[in-house]
């Protein structure tokens, strides 16, 4: 299980260059955003945890990219670079405000798992994120109501797990939902290098 983190720790993590550990990335190693934005501070506060956003690298040798695949509100399922994250969020030309980490996956997974964890992923790029899911599970929170109809909308989390599970591994869910946080608890997720 990676580290039970406030924002405090995090932003005492070293930062690391992006230019020093681009070589060592890998396909299937997990993204987690401490967001600073209002949308990212609602999702804190729900889920009671420090990570608003989670996504999954995927890193192309023969066109030299390391991607990240993830689902984005109002966006829904797409791969972008991460230097993009580092340098131009949202085309702003400054970085992604908040912190980052990124983490490798230490678990059992099926042979291939990474081919198959990235192309469920990629098969499922341009699919709706679902805007209405956070609401849906504050609701379900609040009022402790069971599990909701699976539609093919996602949110950041509900990505990672469905790709992981097309990989062969299954997180745990808390109660009727899936969360950044429930997947940094994980066992086999450790924490590796801050980039921002």
């Amino acid at each position: 299980m990676a580290q039970k983190l406030s924002k405090k720790d995090i932003k005492a993590l070293d930062k690391v260059p992006y230019e020093k550990i681009r070589p060592f990335l890998k396909t299937g190693q997990i993204v987690f955003c401490s967001g600073s934005y209002l949308f990212s501070g609602i999702i804190q506060r729900l889920t009671n945890s420090v990570w608003s956003h989670v996504a999954i690298i995927y890193k192309d040798e023969e066109l030299g990219r390391v991607l990240v695949l993830e689902a984005e509100p109002y966006i829904g399922i797409r791969l972008i670079p991460l230097s993009k994250y580092l340098n131009d969020y949202k085309g702003k030309r400054r970085p992604y405000k908040g912190q980052m980490v990124i983490t490798s996956f230490s678990g059992e997974v099926a042979e291939n798992a990474h081919r198959n964890i990235i192309g469920f992923g990629l098969d499922e790029l341009t699919r709706p994120y679902d805007n209405w899911e956070i609401i849906r599970i504050m609701l379900r929170i609040l009022f402790k109501v069971g599990k909701r109809e699976k539609n093919r909308n996602y949110i950041c989390s509900e990505l990672v797990r469905d790709c992981f599970k097309r990989g062969g591994y299954l997180f745990k869910m808390k109660d009727s939902y899936i969360s950044p946080q429930e997947i940094w608890e994980d066992d086999n997720v450790q924490l590796k290098y801050r980039v921002l």
